[in-house]
Order: C-alpha cells, then sequence, then structure tokens
C-alpha cells in the first residue's frame, strides 16, 4: 500500500534502525519504547491486522514468528518476553500493517496493563 507507514519502512523509504532483513520479514527498534529493548517485527507483504490473517498469507505470520525469535536471541532476551499485536480501533491499532511488539529486558509482570 503507497501510503501505508510500515510498507514504507520496509521498503527502505522512511529511516529505522533496522535489527533483521530478509525478504518477507523485517524488524526494527520502536521508536517509543516502552521496555528496555522494544522492537517490532513486520511482514513484509502488506496485511491490515490479525483479523485479515488467512491462509493465504499465514506463512508470512509464521515466518515473523520466526524472526522474533532469532532477534529476541540477538537482543539478549534469555530471560523472556512479551509478544502484542493490536487488532482494530478497540484493540489499540493504530497503523494498520500487521505487526509484532516484542518487549523485554526486564521482568514485566502478569498484567498487560
Amino acid at each position: 500500500m503507497s501510503d501505508c507507514l510500515f510498507c514504507k519502512i520496509a521498503a527502505g523509504e522512511i529511516p529505522s534502525t533496522c535489527l533483521y532483513d530478509d525478504e518477507n520479514v523485517y524488524a526494527f527498534r520502536d521508536i517509543n519504547p516502552q521496555a528496555p529493548v522494544h522492537f517490532l517485527v513486520i511482514p513484509k507483504q502488506h496485511i491490515d491486522s490479525v483479523a485479515a490473517v488467512s491462509a493465504e498469507n499465514s506463512a508470512a505470520v509464521a515466518r515473523c514468528f520466526e524472526v522474533i525469535a532469532k532477534v529476541a536471541e540477538q537482543e539478549g532476551l534469555e530471560n523472556g518476553y512479551r509478544v502484542i499485536s493490536n487488532c482494530g480501533a478497540d484493540g489499540g491499532q493504530t497503523v494498520h500493517h500487521l505487526h509484532f511488539h516484542v518487549l523485554g529486558g526486564k521482568p514485566l509482570g502478569e498484567k498487560i496493563l
């Protein structure tokens, strides 16, 4: 999508701090970190949200989770981390491109909010 922020980041049109890049997935540091380690993992294929995952695009989502594990290890998150994906307005989604927040580097506790 030509006006999608994350499509532009994955294409290199908007600067980001890249942690991982291949033909299908891009991982980069969050510009407003909520934990000592906070990065995003996105499929390069535009998928609006979790609600738009289907049999046709689920391989891209699976690849995102492979990259999450790889980058989490690379970032030293051996004690664990949290993966969050907001979906829709009520879920707090502000960029309509499927993305996974990965947070760690300190004990996060059991509560999400």
